[in-house]
């Protein structure tokens, strides 16, 4: 189904999952679409290997964790999704070297509280990993030390106007 691209997020210097100058790093790009949900875009390396030729299952939760946490900051721009809890479903395995899109969205919000959803989607539009999760909101300057607006920047990439989910 495609889907028009309303927004890119902001990504960071040294964060695991859009860190710019993470050399081990994801890289991905964090899109918001219609429909208030996040997808992220990444393409998994060879240092992201479990098996060989295969995504790290840490690795699949880190970005799926990151997707769903960051749907908060689609409504609430300075806001953060802190992880309480995240339950994962590993269905396929997740190949390296191909373009993976991740979706993430907020499926009930109970104030302080939020609930989740995400899953990885391969290119051949199955389901490889699916997560549900619980966040706290949270501001930046009760998380993060130092000063965080050199960490947290636009992104400078390129924006399609649909992505295709």
């Amino acid at each position: 189904m495609l889907r028009r691209v309303k927004a890119a997020q902001n990504i960071s210097r040294m964060c695991v999952a859009c860190g710019t100058e993470n050399t081990a790093g994801l890289h991905a790009q964090f899109l918001e679409v219609e429909g208030d949900e996040v997808v992220a875009i990444f393409t998994p390396r060879p240092e992201h290997q479990g098996y060989p030729g295969r995504l790290h299952g840490g690795v699949a939760s880190t970005i799926l964790d990151e997707t769903i946490g960051r749907a908060v900051s689609i409504a609430e721009p300075d806001t953060w999704g802190v992880t309480i809890e995240l339950e994962l479903t590993f269905r396929k395995p997740v190949p390296l070297d191909a373009p993976v899109r991740v979706i993430g969205r907020i499926t009930r919000d109970r104030g302080r509280v939020f609930e989740g959803s995400g899953e990885i989607v391969l290119d051949d539009g199955s389901v490889a990993v699916q997560a549900t999760g619980k966040y706290i909101r949270m501001n930046i300057t009760d998380i993060a030390e130092g000063d965080f607006g050199e960490e947290w920047f636009a992104d400078t990439r390129p924006v399609p106007e649909d992505i295709d989910l």
